[in-house]
């Protein structure tokens, strides 16, 4: 393998590592989803306990991002990434292992290792892509994100059907052992296994100190809406479409799939887009379909189809932006991963709050109206502070 291997330019070999690498990064706890009857009948659990197993990820997404810079910092991009594929596998394989305590502890497990994964890999694309392929690994990497999850939500149904929930849930172990099995040839042995602490930056000048702290806060609050307008929507647009509409519930959580398989093109197509036009109209175009969601649900629910796609390319889109404007802007790999780590800890706290204050919403006003605005007010966060800033990190050196 290795000689075949090193036939192939190291660019493409990172980019395909990225690739196998992301698929391991959302797949493991969407796999939840499609088997919550059978933990619940297997295992006793309740729906708030059911909701944690998809809940905790995100959780940590927010309250370990810190840890996981640390581990950045201290262990290298090549070492914080074998933690992330040797935790996710860990994860996976005890949480199919036996009854409800380690379902809990697993699903934790793969919600840090994830996490690491979350601030590592674009460190890696930061350092080892040219600026003007930085976006399209970027790309690659927010694609192959959603590939993994609906891969992962067609696929775990079946194969629960045939073998059990345990064993369904326990086959997203072969795609973090093929990650691993590619990754530690690609960087090599000592590179994978050994940490390498990445150097400490020298001090920056106060006034690029205080254009760092507000970009990092229009990137934080852009993110968060991101984030929460993701998360609320996927948790209540299948119980949208059945109760406006009167769809059933396959084929309403079917309907809601678009808003998932439309943010591969989103991922895909932002770096094709920026090669024609600046950032800025890239971040623009992403704001007006991501406001195609709430507005047109609320104006024209019929035509939930074309809003789900056009918000699915909006949200795939939307991130890789995102993460493109921090990799650009921080002028080393430790600057990059406290940037990162600021803008997911504080963006996913509110991704974890987003079904829960949603659903609250629609619960006190017994309609879609109320909830929609909410999602709206965090669209239009999106959409401001996102344009503002990358528009802001094109206008530099």
């Amino acid at each position: 393998m290795n000689q075949l291997l090193a036939k192939v330019p190291r660019g493409w070999l990172i980019l395909a590592c990225i690739g196998l690498i992301a698929l391991n990064m959302r797949g493991p706890f969407v796999a939840v989803a499609p088997v919550v009857d059978s933990l619940r009948t297997d295992l006793g659990f309740s729906p708030v306990e059911l909701g944690l197993l998809t809940g905790i990820p995100v959780l940590c997404f927010s309250l370990a991002s810190p840890l996981a810079s640390l581990a950045g910092r201290r262990f290298g991009a090549e070492f914080a990434v074998m933690l992330t594929l040797l935790g996710v596998l860990a994860g996976v394989v005890v949480r199919s292992s036996g009854g409800g305590v380690p379902v809990m502890v697993g699903t934790v497990l793969i919600g840090v290792a994830i996490t690491i994964g979350n601030i590592a890999v674009p460190l890696i694309i930061r350092r080892d892509f040219a600026p003007r392929r930085q976006a399209t690994a970027m790309g690659v990497y927010t694609a192959a994100l959603n590939i993994g999850s609906f891969l992962t939500s067609v696929v775990t149904a079946p194969l629960a059907e045939l073998l059990g929930w345990r064993l369904s849930l326990a086959a997203s172990a072969l795609l973090a052992l093929a990650a691993i099995l590619f990754w530690i040839p690609t960087v090599g042995v000592r590179r994978a296994l050994v940490p390498a602490p990445v150097p400490a930056a020298p001090p920056s000048g106060s006034g690029r100190v205080a254009g760092v702290r507000w970009l990092i806060a229009g990137l934080t609050v852009g993110f968060a809406g991101q984030a929460f307008s993701y998360y609320g929507v996927t948790a209540w647009l299948p119980s949208f479409l059945s109760d406006e509409l009167g769809m059933g519930t396959a084929e309403a959580g079917a309907g809601s799939s678009l808003f998932q398989i439309f943010a591969i093109v989103g991922g895909l197509g932002v770096p094709l887009l920026a090669r024609f036009t600046s950032t800025t109209t890239v971040a623009v175009t992403l704001s007006a379909l991501w406001l195609t969601v709430p507005v047109g649900l609320l104006l024209a629910p019929q035509l939930w189809w074309l809003w789900s796609s056009m918000g699915g390319v909006a949200q795939g889109g939307g991130i890789t932006v995102i993460f493109i404007a921090v990799i650009r802007f921080a002028r080393d790999q430790a600057s990059a991963g406290k940037m990162s780590a600021v803008v997911q800890g504080v963006g996913y706290c509110f991704a974890a709050l987003a079904p829960t204050i949603v659903g609250y919403v629609h619960d006190v006003s017994a309609g879609w109206t109320a909830p929609l605005l909410v999602v709206l007010g965090s669209v239009l966060a999106f959409c401001v502070c996102t344009t503002l800033s990358v528009r802001w990190v094109a206008t530099q050196p």
